[in-house]
């Protein structure tokens, strides 16, 4: 059952946070499901703009419908991730995202309120929901790119403005963690600080994490074990996450931990059985893990075993 974010939002505020989990593939798209109806959670698929032309958006698309029916028991949404305005339009009348995401937050603060302004017209105008991002995280994802030094936390009172202004329906903020697999250095962590005052300023907006892959050491080691070299890689705590559930995250974004999976994978299929061309046998291998990690994320988030609560809500 395919439903928007700010559904799903609803029953979660306060209580729980939902994953949101990048794919780009067949046997992602797979485990994820597979993951999150084996842990009973609602959950949202998350495609970003290099996904949608690492083959081609209609395949995604494509995908999307065809797990939908696979999966009679899903319950989840389908929401474009850090798409710049053009993207967000194609997605918005795609007929098959049930929200957007639109990240103007390299602009200054006046021209991402206008950004964000005509994205989420034309988004309500269609019955969908905008996400927009407000501060600015560290690190790399796609086509973003953000030194340590550049990077932003979220103003709380230029959130409040900007939510009163734009009528965005979930507020992406800066609050410590970054994209990809290199987060912290030294002592750097969450700034719990910052979620309190936004939550305090804005009560029962939702709001959204991003960058908060946990980059699990035994997966880096094991890449790193078969001939990888992910050096000083490190995430964020996922025992954090049910602090920062009850402060009005809704949504953890993960995508980082997805793709450490898939890699450790083929790594050590490649390594182990050399003589193996069949790229099949670690599909399936990946599918089965990528299931197993789904469900423990789900578990440390609050999510898991409560679809059937968000199931009567519609």
């Amino acid at each position: 059952m395919i439903v928007t974010t700010k559904e799903l939002f609803k029953h979660a505020y306060g209580k729980y946070a939902i994953g949101a989990y990048n794919i780009n593939n067949l046997e992602q798209t797979m485990g994820l499901f597979q993951g999150n109806v084996q842990s009973k959670a609602p959950f949202i698929v998350q495609l970003s703009k290099g996904a949608r032309s690492y083959t081609h958006k209609l395949m995604l698309e494509a995908l999307m419908r065809t797990a939908d029916e696979i999966f009679p028991d899903a319950v989840f949404a389908i929401h474009l991730d850090h798409g710049d305005e053009a993207t967000c339009m194609d997605c918005i009348n795609s007929g098959i995202y049930s929200s957007v995401m639109i990240d103007a937050s390299h602009e200054s603060f006046e021209k991402n309120i206008e950004i964000t302004k005509r994205v989420v017209d034309a988004a309500h105008a269609k019955g969908l929901v905008v996400e927009a991002e407000l501060g600015q995280l560290g690190g790399v994802e796609e086509h973003i790119s953000v030194s340590e030094a550049d990077a932003k936390l979220t103003d709380p009172k230029q959130a409040k403005e900007f939510v009163e202004r734009t009528n965005v329906d979930s507020l992406a903020c800066a609050i410590g963690t970054s994209h990809g697999a290199f987060k912290f250095t030294g002592s750097q962590g969450l700034h719990f600080e910052v979620i309190e005052e936004i939550q305090r300023l804005l009560p029962g907006f939702p709001l959204v994490m991003h960058g908060s892959s946990s980059v699990p050491r035994e997966e880096v080691e094991r890449i790193n074990a078969a001939g990888g070299k992910l050096q000083g890689a490190k995430g964020v705590d996922e025992n954090q996450f049910a602090r920062a559930a009850k402060l009005g995250v809704t949504k953890v974004n993960i995508d980082t931990d997805g793709r450490l999976v898939w890699c450790r994978v083929h790594r050590e299929m490649f390594r182990d059985e050399p003589e193996v061309f069949d790229l099949r046998k670690p599909g399936k291998v990946f599918m089965a893990e990528y299931a197993n990690f789904i469900a423990h994320k789900n578990e440390k988030l609050g999510s898991a075993g409560q679809v059937d609560a968000v199931r009567t809500k519609f």
